[in-house]
Protein backbone atom coordinates (compact mmCIF):
# COMPACT_ATOMS: atom_id res chain seq x y z
CA UNK A 1 0.00 0.00 0.00
CA UNK A 2 1.41 3.67 -0.95
CA UNK A 3 1.70 6.22 1.57
CA UNK A 4 -1.13 8.01 -0.54
CA UNK A 5 -3.14 4.83 0.26
CA UNK A 6 -2.33 4.67 3.57
CA UNK A 7 -3.20 7.81 4.31
CA UNK A 8 -6.51 8.50 2.79
CA UNK A 9 -7.66 5.17 4.24
CA UNK A 10 -7.54 6.97 7.39
CA UNK A 11 -10.14 9.77 6.37
CA UNK A 12 -14.06 9.35 5.85
CA UNK A 13 -15.16 7.71 2.51
CA UNK A 14 -17.19 11.21 1.92
CA UNK A 15 -14.11 13.03 2.36
CA UNK A 16 -11.72 11.34 -0.58
CA UNK A 17 -14.42 9.47 -2.57
CA UNK A 18 -15.06 11.89 -5.43
CA UNK A 19 -19.03 11.35 -6.98
CA UNK A 20 -19.65 11.61 -10.66
CA UNK A 21 -19.64 15.21 -11.77
CA UNK A 22 -23.04 16.67 -13.45
CA UNK A 23 -21.73 19.22 -15.82
CA UNK A 24 -19.26 20.24 -17.78
CA UNK A 25 -18.31 23.30 -19.54
CA UNK A 26 -17.21 24.98 -22.57
CA UNK A 27 -13.89 26.85 -23.61
CA UNK A 28 -15.72 29.79 -23.39
CA UNK A 29 -17.48 29.55 -20.50
CA UNK A 30 -14.49 28.13 -18.79
CA UNK A 31 -12.35 31.02 -19.92
CA UNK A 32 -15.40 33.36 -18.42
CA UNK A 33 -15.33 32.16 -15.24
CA UNK A 34 -11.32 33.13 -15.05
CA UNK A 35 -12.09 36.15 -15.79
CA UNK A 36 -14.36 36.83 -13.16
CA UNK A 37 -12.78 35.27 -10.73
CA UNK A 38 -9.54 36.89 -11.35
CA UNK A 39 -10.82 40.14 -11.05
CA UNK A 40 -13.52 39.42 -8.02
CA UNK A 41 -10.21 37.42 -6.11
CA UNK A 42 -8.30 41.34 -5.91
CA UNK A 43 -11.62 43.13 -5.18
CA UNK A 44 -12.52 41.53 -2.83
CA UNK A 45 -9.11 40.68 -0.59
CA UNK A 46 -9.10 44.57 -1.01
CA UNK A 47 -12.41 45.52 0.67
CA UNK A 48 -11.81 42.78 3.26
CA UNK A 49 -8.78 44.43 4.21
CA UNK A 50 -10.27 47.86 4.50
CA UNK A 51 -13.12 46.58 6.71
CA UNK A 52 -11.17 45.02 9.30
CA UNK A 53 -9.38 48.38 9.22
CA UNK A 54 -12.78 50.00 10.53
CA UNK A 55 -13.96 50.74 14.03
CA UNK A 56 -15.50 47.76 15.42
CA UNK A 57 -19.86 47.99 15.85
CA UNK A 58 -19.07 51.28 13.39
CA UNK A 59 -21.65 51.76 10.68
CA UNK A 60 -18.39 51.62 8.36
CA UNK A 61 -17.93 48.18 9.59
CA UNK A 62 -21.03 46.56 8.96
CA UNK A 63 -21.77 48.35 5.45
CA UNK A 64 -18.27 47.33 4.64
CA UNK A 65 -18.15 44.01 5.80
CA UNK A 66 -21.86 43.32 4.01
CA UNK A 67 -20.39 44.39 0.75
CA UNK A 68 -17.09 42.40 1.50
CA UNK A 69 -20.07 39.31 1.42
CA UNK A 70 -21.68 41.21 -1.69
CA UNK A 71 -18.55 40.57 -3.60
CA UNK A 72 -17.98 36.98 -3.38
CA UNK A 73 -21.48 36.03 -3.49
CA UNK A 74 -22.24 38.73 -6.99
CA UNK A 75 -18.51 37.10 -7.87
CA UNK A 76 -19.52 33.91 -7.32
CA UNK A 77 -23.17 33.52 -9.38
CA UNK A 78 -21.79 35.85 -12.11
CA UNK A 79 -19.05 33.48 -12.80
CA UNK A 80 -21.27 30.51 -13.83
CA UNK A 81 -23.01 27.56 -12.96
CA UNK A 82 -22.63 26.30 -9.46
CA UNK A 83 -23.69 23.56 -7.97
CA UNK A 84 -24.82 21.67 -4.16
CA UNK A 85 -22.87 18.51 -4.05
CA UNK A 86 -23.94 15.17 -3.57
CA UNK A 87 -22.49 12.33 -1.30
CA UNK A 88 -22.72 8.45 -1.98
CA UNK A 89 -24.91 6.71 0.38
CA UNK A 90 -24.81 3.32 -1.06
CA UNK A 91 -23.46 1.60 -4.19
CA UNK A 92 -25.91 3.85 -6.79
CA UNK A 93 -27.32 5.89 -4.13
CA UNK A 94 -26.46 10.01 -3.89
CA UNK A 95 -28.19 12.33 -1.90
CA UNK A 96 -27.55 16.63 -0.97
CA UNK A 97 -24.83 16.50 2.41
CA UNK A 98 -26.53 18.05 5.53
CA UNK A 99 -25.72 16.06 8.40
CA UNK A 100 -22.23 15.05 7.94
CA UNK A 101 -21.22 18.76 6.92
CA UNK A 102 -22.57 19.91 10.35
CA UNK A 103 -20.70 17.83 12.30
CA UNK A 104 -17.45 18.41 10.79
CA UNK A 105 -18.15 22.08 11.33
CA UNK A 106 -18.75 20.62 14.84
CA UNK A 107 -15.66 18.70 15.38
CA UNK A 108 -13.43 21.51 13.51
CA UNK A 109 -14.42 24.43 15.94
CA UNK A 110 -14.10 21.64 19.17
CA UNK A 111 -10.17 21.69 17.39
CA UNK A 112 -10.34 25.25 17.28
CA UNK A 113 -11.46 25.66 20.80
CA UNK A 114 -7.94 23.13 21.69
CA UNK A 115 -6.05 25.16 20.20
CA UNK A 116 -7.00 27.96 21.48
CA UNK A 117 -5.99 27.08 24.85
CA UNK A 118 -2.83 26.60 24.11
CA UNK A 119 -2.44 30.21 21.34
CA UNK A 120 -3.10 31.89 24.59
CA UNK A 121 0.41 31.33 25.74
CA UNK A 122 2.13 32.94 22.57
CA UNK A 123 1.53 36.63 22.57
CA UNK A 124 1.87 37.20 19.04
CA UNK A 125 -1.82 35.02 18.27
CA UNK A 126 -2.56 36.09 21.46
CA UNK A 127 -3.10 39.46 20.28
CA UNK A 128 -4.18 38.84 16.95
CA UNK A 129 -7.12 36.35 17.83
CA UNK A 130 -7.75 39.43 20.48
CA UNK A 131 -8.01 42.07 17.91
CA UNK A 132 -10.30 40.04 15.41
CA UNK A 133 -12.69 39.03 18.36
CA UNK A 134 -13.06 42.44 19.40
CA UNK A 135 -15.37 43.08 16.47
CA UNK A 136 -17.54 40.74 18.01
CA UNK A 137 -17.35 41.60 22.08
CA UNK A 138 -17.55 45.22 21.06
CA UNK A 139 -20.53 44.77 18.42
CA UNK A 140 -24.13 44.49 17.95
CA UNK A 141 -24.75 40.41 18.61
CA UNK A 142 -27.37 40.70 15.59
CA UNK A 143 -25.36 42.45 13.49
CA UNK A 144 -21.81 40.26 14.26
CA UNK A 145 -23.44 37.51 13.48
CA UNK A 146 -25.51 38.30 10.44
CA UNK A 147 -22.56 39.65 8.93
CA UNK A 148 -20.21 36.38 9.79
CA UNK A 149 -22.71 33.94 8.71
CA UNK A 150 -23.24 36.06 5.38
CA UNK A 151 -19.65 36.21 4.85
CA UNK A 152 -19.27 32.66 5.20
CA UNK A 153 -22.08 31.34 2.78
CA UNK A 154 -20.91 34.07 0.17
CA UNK A 155 -17.23 33.13 0.72
CA UNK A 156 -18.22 29.17 -0.31
CA UNK A 157 -20.23 30.50 -3.04
CA UNK A 158 -17.31 31.86 -4.75
CA UNK A 159 -13.69 30.14 -3.13
CA UNK A 160 -15.27 26.66 -3.49
CA UNK A 161 -17.78 27.46 -6.15
CA UNK A 162 -16.47 29.67 -8.40
CA UNK A 163 -12.88 29.84 -8.01
CA UNK A 164 -12.15 26.20 -7.52
CA UNK A 165 -14.29 25.83 -10.83
CA UNK A 166 -12.03 27.59 -12.48
CA UNK A 167 -8.83 25.62 -11.52
CA UNK A 168 -7.44 22.24 -13.11
CA UNK A 169 -9.11 19.52 -11.02
CA UNK A 170 -5.77 17.78 -10.10
CA UNK A 171 -4.71 21.38 -8.12
CA UNK A 172 -8.11 23.16 -7.42
CA UNK A 173 -7.58 21.86 -3.84
CA UNK A 174 -4.28 23.25 -2.48
CA UNK A 175 -4.47 25.94 -4.94
CA UNK A 176 -7.74 26.88 -3.38
CA UNK A 177 -6.82 27.03 -0.38
CA UNK A 178 -3.58 28.96 -0.90
CA UNK A 179 -5.99 31.52 -2.66
CA UNK A 180 -8.29 31.71 0.60
CA UNK A 181 -5.10 32.42 2.78
CA UNK A 182 -3.51 35.15 0.18
CA UNK A 183 -6.87 36.89 0.47
CA UNK A 184 -7.80 36.87 4.04
CA UNK A 185 -3.72 38.29 3.97
CA UNK A 186 -5.32 41.68 3.46
CA UNK A 187 -6.01 41.66 6.80
CA UNK A 188 -2.56 41.37 7.86
CA UNK A 189 -4.01 39.06 10.93
CA UNK A 190 -1.74 36.08 11.47
CA UNK A 191 -4.45 34.16 13.20
CA UNK A 192 -7.16 34.81 10.58
CA UNK A 193 -4.49 33.66 8.09
CA UNK A 194 -3.36 30.92 9.84
CA UNK A 195 -7.55 29.51 10.49
CA UNK A 196 -8.67 30.01 6.49
CA UNK A 197 -5.55 27.88 6.03
CA UNK A 198 -6.49 25.24 7.61
CA UNK A 199 -10.12 25.90 7.07
CA UNK A 200 -9.41 26.75 2.69
CA UNK A 201 -8.21 23.23 3.00
CA UNK A 202 -11.32 21.24 4.57
CA UNK A 203 -13.65 23.21 2.77
CA UNK A 204 -12.25 22.44 -0.43
CA UNK A 205 -11.45 18.55 0.17
CA UNK A 206 -15.48 18.92 1.26
CA UNK A 207 -15.94 20.34 -2.45
CA UNK A 208 -13.99 17.81 -4.42
CA UNK A 209 -15.61 14.83 -2.72
CA UNK A 210 -18.83 16.28 -3.19
CA UNK A 211 -18.65 18.45 -6.26
CA UNK A 212 -20.29 21.21 -5.15
CA UNK A 213 -20.90 23.77 -2.09
CA UNK A 214 -23.53 22.50 0.03
CA UNK A 215 -21.06 20.75 2.49
CA UNK A 216 -18.64 23.54 2.64
CA UNK A 217 -21.23 26.04 3.29
CA UNK A 218 -23.36 24.21 6.00
CA UNK A 219 -19.61 23.33 7.73
CA UNK A 220 -18.75 27.20 7.54
CA UNK A 221 -21.84 28.18 9.24
CA UNK A 222 -21.72 25.94 11.89
CA UNK A 223 -18.52 26.69 12.36
CA UNK A 224 -18.60 30.33 12.18
CA UNK A 225 -21.43 30.50 14.80
CA UNK A 226 -19.86 28.37 17.35
CA UNK A 227 -16.89 30.36 17.23
CA UNK A 228 -18.63 33.48 17.42
CA UNK A 229 -20.60 31.99 20.81
CA UNK A 230 -17.99 30.26 22.72
CA UNK A 231 -13.90 32.09 21.39
CA UNK A 232 -14.79 35.45 22.90
CA UNK A 233 -15.14 34.78 26.46
CA UNK A 234 -12.12 33.09 26.15
CA UNK A 235 -10.00 35.72 25.28
CA UNK A 236 -11.71 38.01 27.60
CA UNK A 237 -10.60 36.12 31.13
CA UNK A 238 -7.60 38.11 32.51
CA UNK A 239 -4.03 37.37 32.14
CA UNK A 240 -2.19 36.69 35.18
CA UNK A 241 0.00 39.05 35.63
CA UNK A 242 3.82 38.33 36.08
CA UNK A 243 5.52 40.35 38.94
CA UNK A 244 9.57 40.73 38.33
CA UNK A 245 12.13 41.01 40.70
CA UNK A 246 13.10 44.16 42.52
CA UNK A 247 15.95 42.96 44.35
Amino acid sequence: MTRRHATTGLLPRWLVEKVPRDHRESDAAFAHRRRVVAGVSVAGAGLLGVSLSSEPDSPRFYVLTLGVAGTWLVGGLRSGPLHLGRVRVGEHTYRRPVITPVVTGVAAFGAFYAAALVVRRIPLLDEAITSVLSYATRGTGPLVLTTALANAVAEEVFFRGALYAALAERRAVPVSAAVYATATAATRNPALVLASAVMGTLFAAQRRASGGVQAPILTHVTWSALMLRYLPPLFREPRPVHVGSTG
